[in-house]
């Protein structure tokens, strides 16, 4: 085992490094001592890691290379070469940047060096940018590299965690959002917890003389975070003196700060002098909409709009207003029946079942789905997105059974068939548009009027006719095999409600119908004695109770062990039968004995097995899992009761050999919870074979597009080797199937057998199926009697048709002309097979078209760590708390009210404890479509961060700000040009919006027509906050100020005004598909270019087409890209030495006159945005003036900015002087550790790198210092 040595104090941020980076890996966890490593390890500093015997080259030293180490043990170092290299960068970042300046800021204020509160100062401003960096780094993201925590986590947030907890209080946390939620949101996982314990984070920044939670008596006497420095030497030895004279120095200062304390503690004594009070920042609370707004009447747009974006107050009243002026039909202001020249586009829901809710997976759905079918209809197309609800055969019967059992105390066989069914359609007509409410909720632009449900009449009716059909042609057959069987539900279920529940060995289970658990993940090895032989054979297997089924026992045909036993018997030990011996290469002779149980009724390798050797087929299970056809005592018992008793039974008898660990996966029904048997039933099956290759033909000859590609190998996969598919379920709410059973009263005619097809018809009435019968049988209608099969269709054969049985198929009508087949399909990936195949193949069979032309399919959700979305991981988030918000407690409450076990309930709100210390803020329903579609870029599978989707909440609110100002720069009296185009006044940031916001609508264009969403996000997002916000804003600002001065001033404002509308307009166009609400409530706000004509909503104006704003000019993109390197090295200069608000001369210098004309062109830009107070440009052979500190923008330009006269000289030039010392201490001890003749060999090549870029970082930081005191030398 390997050996940590660490410090003991709760603050050594580089012991605690490593002891998280260890909880990551809790199986090879090293053991931690709390003392220094024995002299004879030659280790120079703790943490030390000492692996094995402790070799010389078996110890690894200092935080950075420890945390690597046991990072790696437990995979937390990145996925790939280029993670793991970002993982490095953060790890110099923590090291460089952050550990100094975090020290610099923390130390003093708990004992560890005096406090000088102008230092103090400055290092605390420092920490803020170094901050701000890392803010910035973590907007888009959940973690530094990657879904998941790595070492770059744990190291840098090591480097924060005494600034949060000592120096950064509330207001600082605040501006440095993204790095307090990151932060944590780490911290609170379980590998920190362990370590840190809770984190108070500081309220108030003030010295602290006595640390929490200090350990006394240890066996060190460290005095703070760097005590290892300042001890006596491991070995006893005295110290050097070096050593004292560092103790004395620190001696020194402690005692200065005692001094300084009790000066504050006299001062704080005396009776405080009257201050006066501060106003207390508010926090923006929650606006609502609160003016009287009929149902459908639209929404007040003249009031004033409120000081910031609430969801709330914009989300009210916009949706019934929509639905109410039908905007979401495809007739609005049009006739379907005439064509139109811009095309039909057509999609339907995946209809979600009748008693669902909605989760992320809707709402992700939902929000493609929305925004695809808005830009459709925003482009002039007749759309339809046509809504749907599935009746959940399964579901919807548990629910309600549920429900009658706990209010009347009743079951379904109680009421009967006929009066069950009506308690369902009456739940469904109470609760069953629950659904329909919350995608109201999202924003969903259906056609609500053309809303079916799958048990519908019109739907009903297209289901047998396609049943009818199909049989009548033979696709549709009967048959006895295995199913999936549920006992709790008696009936066959499909595979998506089977869950594969994975074990790693044994494990009790609760299943239905039991008090205890059950045992399952163990395989049990018995023995079969070979008939008139004293030789046995051993078998094992994991469902004991199923050798009373048995029929044979299976071996390989090249097993040498087993030839001497060919056409020999075994006995069974229950029933006395005899079982062959069979030769079979299905069995795997490395495994166990290499002999195989052989269970044809209860397993489907066995079934195959007995099918090829013509073997019995014993079922020994009834549908409610009570044993039948096996000898007493077994018969009648439960089938979990019958394994302990055949278990115990062999034990008697001898034949018992063992039971051992198994790793497993168990077959969990999803509806029920209890464990699926197979079990062979007659059932329903369609054949598939033909229709799977018609399907997998129009997908390779390009009828049928599937995107992205990458899914064509699982769609050629299933189609190429697909299985007939059972339509069976034996329940009764659905489609109950149209067959009947023929029984013919005439002695010519034999008594047929349920699994004989020839003795089933099928009808549209029992008339039709009666004369059919009569017509096979060759007899009277008054011989035959007819039994309707008791059993349903599987919920997924009415899914099937649902495309066009929703325009009442097999019926003509205008809307099956118009609108069938669709365009698209979208849907998640993981319903592939069992929704979209099945469509495709039943849409070819039955209409002799393809449904729809292209099926996009979209990742599957799950939480912030890649775990699926469960409830027994607590992890499952209701998107309407994600819009509206809630609280940890009120998350927490929602876990108690669910039928999760105790224990799980516990560990599910430790879960939520973690990624949700807070709550879920409000975010709204537009930051969560926009996140969600962001968000698809991630391929398979989407890592969902909440936290992410609050920076898109506070996106609306820039948004909202913009619409704001423009409407306060636009006035009252401004009216719009008819038409949005170039005046040819335009400015040259007029010119370069406008070119900007035409590359935004190009991408946007492409994007829509690829299904790149991520793309469309992007550049709209770019645009509004980077480019219209950040920079356009800001420059003509200006512009506007001066707007009066003269004529000219005038019209360059007005010129100014019509590009800022048509940026506002058109942006809001764009962003409408994404974010309906604060799209259409900002919209209604600005004035029309045309009030008679333009359309009433946003969400039916024209969506914006690149021929219209083909207003892209490179030059003046790649212009504005020069002139803002040049503003960004101005802010960076400014930023180095402190200029908040001091406005200094800035000399560009060129290279040539064509820069500096162009330099001069955008003179008053560069002045605005980087806060100068005057910009001048100069070429290269013009004086710059003495006093300027220099930068280069590029090989083109250099910044000289003039600091004389705006900071203290003398001051910054001592400062830089003992910055550059330091540095060169740390260079040369670098330097000195690297020349070491053992360094190549002993020190790990990732150590090596390490150093090598430290030592490169220091030079470039040197160079720096040393220019800029030589700059400031120039001033003085």
């Amino acid at each position: 085992m390997a050996t940590l040595y660490v410090t003991h104090h709760p603050d050594d941020f580089r012991s605690l490094l490593p002891l998280i980076a260890a909880e990551f890996n809790p199986s090879s966890r090293p053991r931690v001592l709390t003392e220094n490593p024995p002299g004879s390890l030659n280790a120079r500093c703790r943490p030390t890691l000492v692996l094995g015997t402790g070799g010389p080259d078996s110890v690894l030293c200092g935080s950075t290379a420890v945390s690597w180490y046991l990072a790696f043990q437990g995979k937390r170092v990145g996925s790939d070469l280029k993670q793991q290299s970002q993982v490095w960068q953060w790890l110099s970042f923590a090291e460089n940047e952050l550990m100094p300046v975090s020290c610099a800021v923390v130390f003093p204020l708990i004992g560890v060096g005096g406090m000088d509160k102008k230092l103090h100062q400055s290092s605390r401003a420092e920490l803020m940018r170094v901050l701000k960096v890392l803010d910035q780094a973590l907007a888009p993201r959940t973690y530094l590299v990657g879904e998941s925590i790595t070492v770059a986590d744990m190291a840098v947030a090591a480097a924060v965690l005494l600034p949060f907890k000592y120096s950064l209080e509330q207001s600082d946390r605040k501006a440095v959002t993204n790095v307090t939620r990151w932060f944590t949101t780490c911290i609170n996982q379980p590998q920190f917890l362990n370590v840190l314990g809770e984190v108070k984070l500081c309220e108030k920044m003030e010295p602290v003389t006595q640390r929490p939670n200090a350990p006394v008596n240890t066996k060190t006497a460290d005095v703070g975070p760097a005590a290892d420095s300042a001890k006596s030497t491991a070995n006893g030895a005295p110290k050097t003196e070096a050593q004292l004279k560092k103790e004395a120095k620190k001696r020194e200062k402690l005692e200065k700060f005692q001094q300084k304390k009790e000066m504050e503690a006299k001062k704080s004594s005396q009776p405080p002098a009257e201050k006066k009070a501060k106003p207390e920042k508010k926090e923006l609370g929650v606006i609502t909409y609160n003016i009287q707004t009929p149902l459908g009447e639209k929404k007040d747009v003249v009031s004033s709009l409120p000081d910031s974006y609430s969801p709330q107050y914009v989300e009210a009243a916009w949706y019934s207003w929509w639905e109410k002026q039908g905007f979401f039909k495809p007739e609005y202001g049009r006739n379907i029946s005439e064509e139109n020249p811009k095309g039909v586009f057509m999609m339907c829901i995946p209809p979600p079942n009748v008693t669902g809710s909605l989760h992320l997976g809707h709402a992700l759905t939902n929000a493609i789905q929305d925004t695809l079918t808005r830009w459709h209809r925003m482009r002039g197309e007749t759309t339809l997105w046509n809504p749907g609800c599935d009746h959940a055969g399964i579901a919807t019967q548990v629910v309600v059974e549920k429900k009658l059992m706990r209010e009347r105390g009743l079951s379904r066989h109680d009421l009967g068939r006929d009066s069950f069914i009506q308690e369902i359609w009456k739940w469904k007509n109470e609760k069953g548009d629950r659904i329909y409410h919350q995608l109201r909720k999202l924003g969903s632009s259906l056609d609500w009027d053309r809303a079916c449900f799958t048990m519908d009449d019109k739907l009903s009716y297209a289901v047998q006719e396609a049943f009818i059909r199909l049989h009548e042609e033979g696709v549709i057959y009967r048959s006895k095999r295995l199913v999936n069987w549920s006992c709790t539900l008696n009936s066959a279920i499909s595979d998506i409600e089977v869950d594969k529940k994975e074990l790693t060995g044994r494990t009790l289970l609760p299943v239905p119908g039991y008090k205890e658990k059950v045992e399952f993940g163990v395989l049990v090895s018995f023995a079969y004695k070979v008939v008139d032989s004293d030789e046995e054979v051993v078998v094992a297997t994991t469902r004991i109770e199923t050798m009373l089924g048995d029929t044979a026992v299976a071996v390989h045909p090249a097993d040498p062990r087993y030839q001497h036993l060919k056409g020999k018997m075994v006995l069974h030990p229950f029933s006395d039968s005899k079982m062959p011996i069979v030769f079979d290469d299905f069995v795997d002779m490395s495994f166990g004995t290499g002999a195989v149980k052989i269970t044809p009724a209860h397993d489907h390798n066995d079934y195959e097995v007995g099918v090829r050797h013509n073997l019995p087929f014993i079922n020994i299970l009834d549908e409610s899992g009570l044993l039948i056809n096996v000898p007493p005592p077994f018969l009648g018992m439960k089938r979990f009761e019958a394994r302990k008793a055949v278990l115990q039974a062999l034990k008697d008898r001898g034949q018992f050999k063992e039971t051992k660990d198994n790793p497993m996966v168990v077959p969990v029904c999803s509806r029920s919870k209890d464990i699926v048997e197979p079990l062979l039933k007659p059932q329903w099956y369609v054949s598939c074979t033909d229709m799977g290759k018609q399907a997998a033909d129009a997908v390779r000859e390009g009828r049928l597009k599937i995107i992205p590609d990458h899914h064509l190998k699982t769609w050629f996969n299933w189609m190429d080797n697909i299985r007939d598919w059972c339509i069976s379920r034996q329940l009764w709410w659905g489609h109950r199937i149209p067959a009947y059973f023929v029984t013919v009263d005439d002695p010519s005619v034999n008594q047929g057998e349920d699994i004989d097809g020839h003795y089933w018809v099928s009808g549209r009435s029992e008339e039709e199926a009666r004369a059919k019968a009569a017509k096979r049988f060759n007899v009277s209608t008054d011989k035959i009697t007819l039994k309707q099969d008791e059993d349903v269709l599987d919920t997924w054969f009415s899914s099937g048709i649902f495309p066009f049985s929703i325009f009442g198929w097999p019926n003509e009508n205008q809307d099956l002309n118009v609108f069938y087949p669709g365009t698209l399909l979208e849907t998640g990936h993981d319903i592939l097979f069992f929704w979209v195949a099945r469509m495709v193949m039943m849409g070819l069979k039955l209409t002799g078209k393809l449904p729809f032309k292209e099926v996009y399919l979209h990742a599957v959700v799950r939480d912030a760590h890649g775990r699926k979305m469960s409830k027994s991981l607590g992890n499952v988030i209701d998107p309407l708390d994600v819009i509206s918000g809630i609280s940890l407690e009120g998350l927490h409450a929602q876990l108690m009210e669910s039928n999760l076990d105790p224990l799980e309930a516990e560990k599910a709100k430790q879960g939520q404890k973690s990624d949700y210390p807070s709550g879920i803020p409000e975010c709204g329903t537009d930051a969560l479509r926009f996140a969600l579609c962001a968000y698809t870029s991630q391929g398979r599978d989407i890592n969902l961060d909440v936290n992410r989707i609050l920076g898109y909440r506070f996106f609306c609110n820039k948004l909202w700000n913009a619409v704001k100002f423009t409407m306060k720069t636009l006035g009252d009296n401004f009216v719009p040009s008819a038409k949005a185009q170039l005046s040819g006044e335009e400015s040259v940031s007029d010119r370069w919006i406008l070119s900007r916001l035409s590359a935004a609508v190009s991408l946007c264009d492409a994007a829509f027509k690829a299904y790149d969403f991520p793309t469309i996000t992007t550049s709209i997002y770019n645009f509004w906050l980077y480019e219209l916000c950040d920079v356009y804003l800001e420059s003509v600002k200006p512009v506007f100020s001066k707007a009066e001065d003269d004529s000219v001033s005038q019209q360059q404002a007005g010129v100014c005004r019509q590009t800022l509308y048509t940026c506002l307009e058109v942006g809001l166009r764009l962003l409408s598909p994404l974010m309906p609400f604060v799209t259409e409530e900002l919209y209604q706000r600005l004035p029309r270019r045309q009030p008679e004509s333009d359309p009433p909503s946003i969400c039916i104006t024209s969506y914006p087409e690149r021929e219209e704003f083909c207003w892209n000019s490179e030059e003046v993109d790649r212009d504005m890209e020069f002139i803002m390197t040049v503003v960004k090295t101005i802010r960076s200069l400014r930023a180095d030495y402190n200029l908040v608000k001091a406005r200094a001369d800035c000399y560009l210098q060129c290279s040539d006159s064509e820069t500096a004309s162009m330099v001069q062109k955008y003179s008053l830009q560069i002045e605005t945005l980087s806060y100068s107070q005057a910009v001048v440009p100069l070429t290269s052979n013009q004086a710059v003036p003495q006093g300027c500190a220099v930068a280069i923008a590029s090989d083109r330009c250099t910044v000289n900015l003039l600091l004389k006269g705006l900071i203290d000289v003398e001051k910054e030039v001592s400062k830089l002087k003992t910055k550059k010392s330091d540095l060169e201490k740390q260079m040369e001890k670098l330097r000195e550790k690297m020349m070491k003749s053992d360094y190549v060999k002993k020190v790990p090549v990732k150590v090596q790198e390490q150093d090598a870029e430290k030592l490169r970082q220091s030079q470039t930081e040197l160079e720096k210092v040393n220019e800029a005191i030589e700059n400031f030398l120039k001033m003085m």
